[in-house]
């Protein structure tokens, strides 16, 4: 009788805790990764072992499987091997690299991207990857953070490096181009160089003293405020980005399609690092195109998507076609999925699996939804929290969301902006000593576990994928000459993600706003997503009793011209600033305008 009761209770056991939580086998499954991961991460610090090792074997396991796909073009595993050892050989013969140098990548999406970062790892160099759409005052900044010597462009970027040359010179960097031939004073050619050396492999003494906490890569973010701040990855934080993929379930046969700008960590860590953790294939494509998405999936045989929430909002927003459901997709990876978008997305293009995620190229701790809630950008787990302490801070004015930093979780901060790494750090938060990450935005977690994206904080707001950073847009405005004040933030906008830029200005004295002079002037100096789509002229700028402007009043206050007496200007595509109307309110309102 005793032995049937038993029975019947181990029987009835595995219901009684689906009921109670539906959610147990897939975190059972994430237990099961996570000790996995963990001793892998655990071997590879005993002996380093780096994500171009990891490469090469992948190379000797399959020489002949097709690594990168761009354009009609195809390489193999094998191909991308020798022409980095081409290119490694080049610049150690005519840059005169070495173990530990610097090297700033200029470069868009392509596979010379993935030759010449292959190529610094075979020779022991750490690469800093700039954003293509950084200019000027920017652009110049990124080289002081990183302290690169050495800068390789692409021909398509030419115009602007010339832009910065004259500093670039002065300070003794040799910039190398991606052409056969260039008769610029202080510009060498690349191409044909790359083109005379041999593609055998490079002793692995080159890189001998590398380890898991060496520089890896730096990714450019605009963090808070300020100019771009240099993020430093070491190759243990490589490898963490590398293995969400294996947590959210890519297979070798996989074919994954990356679109977004490798210069980003999504793109670098997950796609393209987490494609050779795996073994898996990459269609690279050189700029995101809603029109030729699914064309290019069904053309590819792609398998795997990544995304930012924008992306899947403007893949609901092309015109239904018979064949939406067409493809072979079955798994989407990325973050800032709305929940509406998330429903639409499913209901029109098929059952794929969406695996939201949140993290930040600087931070610490990550999360994954790999529960499925529509919605949420991760999923408590009790053994990711005893690897890995978390906590989130109750938000008021004065308290923001934290993330501990300790050995399994450490915060490298910022090259060369001890500053800035600082204030990214909350102490004593809980305890006398403790150390957390600041990460800037706002968290819920429901009671189920799992964790919701709320907003931004401080003066970094989202648009269109890109953060923008309010300081460094304004300094951008103080250099018109009709401008004496400039404060600028982020606005919500209806049925759009994240927030747009908006910009009140204090004009100076018998001065008017010139919109097609302004105009010119965002456009020469800023990238599209981080020129103000509106501006709000006012006779005085409130700041608060410490000078610090006042941000949020005037973000909520938006851009209606019904509520708002400031004059109002909107930002008409290729056009200039022209007066707001209540008109053009109203068909942004209704999704009649798309901004």
């Amino acid at each position: 009788m005793l032995a049937y009761i038993l029975c019947t209770a181990l029987a009835v056991l595995p219901l009684l805790i689906y009921f109670r939580n539906p959610y147990f086998l897939k975190d059972l499954h994430c237990t099961f990764l996570s000790i996995y991961v963990g001793i892998r991460l655990s071997r590879i610090e005993k002996k380093f072992y780096s994500i171009l090792d990891r490469f090469l074997d992948k190379v000797a396991e399959h020489p002949h499987k097709k690594f990168i796909v761009y354009e009609e073009s195809s390489y193999t595993y094998s191909q991308a091997d020798r022409e980095s050892n081409k290119v490694a050989r080049a610049l150690l013969t005519h840059a005169h690299l070495k173990e530990g140098d610097t090297v700033a990548l200029f470069l868009g999406n392509e596979p010379w991207f993935v030759w010449i970062w292959l190529a610094l790892s075979k020779l022991g160099c750490t690469a800093s990857f700039l954003n293509v759409n950084i200019r000027s005052k920017s652009l110049l900044h990124c080289f002081s953070c990183c302290e690169a010597k050495v800068l390789i462009t692409g021909a398509d970027l030419q115009g602007a490096i010339e832009e910065v040359l004259p500093t670039l010179k002065q300070q003794g960097i040799r910039v190398f181009i991606l052409r056969e031939h260039c008769h610029v004073d202080g510009i060498e050619s690349l191409s044909d160089k790359i083109q005379m050396e041999s593609d055998e492999p490079l002793s692995r003494q080159l890189r001998a003293s590398i380890n898991i906490k060496s520089p890896a890569v730096y990714i450019y973010t605009s963090g808070t405020t300020g100019l771009p701040k240099a993020a430093v990855l070491k190759h243990e934080r490589v490898w963490m980005g590398s293995f969400l993929l294996t947590f959210v379930g890519v297979r070798s046969d996989d074919v994954i399609y990356i679109y977004l700008p490798l210069y980003h960590s999504a793109a670098f860590l997950m796609g393209l690092c987490g494609a050779i953790e795996r073994g898996s294939t990459v269609v690279l494509r050189s700029k995101f195109s809603a029109s030729n998405f699914w064309n290019d999936c069904r053309k590819y045989n792609v398998t795997v998507i990544q995304y930012i929430g924008e992306v899947m909002r403007y893949l609901c927003n092309t015109p239904k076609r018979d064949n939406d459901k067409d493809h072979k997709v079955r798994l989407a990876v990325g973050n800032g999925i709305r929940e509406d978008t998330w429903v639409e997305f499913l209901e029109r293009f098929g059952n794929i699996c969406i695996r939201e995620c949140y993290g930040a190229t600087e931070g610490n701790v990550g999360f994954f939804n790999y529960g499925g809630k529509v919605g949420a950008v991760g999923r408590e787990h009790f053994l990711y929290k005893m690897a890995c302490k978390y906590a989130l801070i109750r938000f008021d004015t004065e308290k923001e969301e934290g993330e501990p930093i300790g050995k399994r979780t450490p915060f490298s901060g910022y090259a060369k902006h001890k500053q800035q790494t600082d204030k990214k750090k909350l102490r004593d938060v809980f305890k006398k000593g403790d150390v957390y990450f600041n990460s800037g935005d706002l968290l819920k977690i429901d009671d189920e576990g799992f964790i919701f994206f709320q907003d931004r904080i401080g003066d970094t707001f989202r648009w269109k994928g890109e953060n923008v950073a309010t300081t460094e847009v304004a300094d951008h405005l103080l250099a018109v000459d009709f401008v004496e004040e400039a404060n600028v933030y982020g606005v919500k906008v209806p049925g759009h993600e994240g927030r747009i830029g908006m910009a009140a200005l204090k004009l100076k004295e018998n001065m008017d706003f010139d919109g097609k002079a302004f105009y010119q002037h965002v456009k020469n100096y800023l990238p599209s997503y981080a020129r103000p789509r509106f501006v709000r002229i006012q006779d005085a700028l409130v700041v608060t009793s410490t000078f610090k402007q006042m941000k949020v009043k005037l973000a909520e206050e938006g851009f209606n011209p019904a509520l708002i007496k400031d004059p109002l200007f909107y930002l008409e595509d290729n056009k200039g600033y022209i007066p707001m109307t209540q008109e053009i309110f109203n068909c942004i309102a209704e999704g009649r305008l798309r901004l």
